[in-house]
């Protein structure tokens, strides 16, 4: 059962004596061991006071030069780029509306600029470190895609990064209809593959499949397009490349025969 000794409490037998200046002793040994810590830590703080204040005085200046840097010139940058970024995505978007020669020359304006205006490559040069920056890299791409120029394409799709749920898998799978048109089939099946798993949903997803399944035929892999195919019919049933499931299906099944 525990006890407690009352206030004034006096040891009335020589066992009891001794194991009091046994307490008192350990007791006094504990704050004396505090005590020397403490004067040791405040021994290094008094040895090393210039050091520490330096490094703070360094983290102070960095986190105020962060601050200072993202209001007075990253965000006045981020708004001039996204200006910039503005007609060069007209272009692009007029671009894909139009047809032969004028479809090139809207892909070219969007990218070299036109009216004073900076076009994609210009904006990727000059605010590479911005959003819209990113964002021209993935229109870029796709500019040079669409007007035969498949490695500036890779190159620019490869540098795009993004988290977003369409974007980042259309990149991905830009970067495989760019191989796959430099005649590197085997290439173009990885990205398809990577873009189809990147994201899941109704439009990206059956899309990139699709790709796969072909470039898997046009490779001699009957099972892997058969794979890809069963999946887009039975998981994307409603997408606009199942209605296609069974063409391809019937020549990725006769190739396994």
């Amino acid at each position: 059962m525990a006890t407690y000794k009352k206030r004034g409490y006096k040891p009335d037998n020589k066992e009891d004596r001794q194991a009091a200046v046994e307490e008192e002793s350990t007791t006094a040994e504990v704050f004396n061991t505090l005590d020397e810590g403490a004067g040791r830590t405040e021994a290094w703080v008094a040895k090393n006071q210039k050091y520490i204040f330096i490094i703070i005085g360094i983290a102070a200046v960095a986190i105020l030069g962060y601050l200072a840097y993202e209001e007075f010139i990253q965000e006045p940058k981020e708004a001039e780029a996204a200006n910039e970024l503005f007609l060069a995505q007209q272009y692009f978007d007029n671009a894909l509306l139009a047809s032969g020669a004028q479809s090139d020359s809207l892909y070219n304006l969007a990218l070299t600029g036109g009216q004073g205006k900076y076009g994609f490559e210009d904006i990727i040069e000059n605010y590479g470190s911005t959003n819209a920056g990113n964002l021209a890299l993935y229109y870029a791409g796709m500019a040079y895609l669409n007007t035969n120029q498949y490695q500036q394409a890779i190159e620019a799709l490869d540098d795009f990064e993004s988290g977003d749920q369409i974007l980042a898998p259309l990149a991905k799978g830009g970067i495989g209809d760019a191989f796959l048109q430099l005649d590197q089939p085997e290439e173009a099946l990885g990205y398809y593959e990577e873009a189809a798993k990147m994201r899941d949903n109704n439009f990206t997803t059956p899309r990139f499949l699709m790709k796969a399944a072909v470039t898997a035929i046009k490779l001699g892999d009957g099972a892997t397009a058969e794979k890809y195919l069963t999946r887009i019919q039975k998981e994307y049933p409603d997408s606009v490349e199942a209605n296609r499931v069974a063409v391809y299906l019937g020549q990725a099944e006769a190739m396994q025969e």
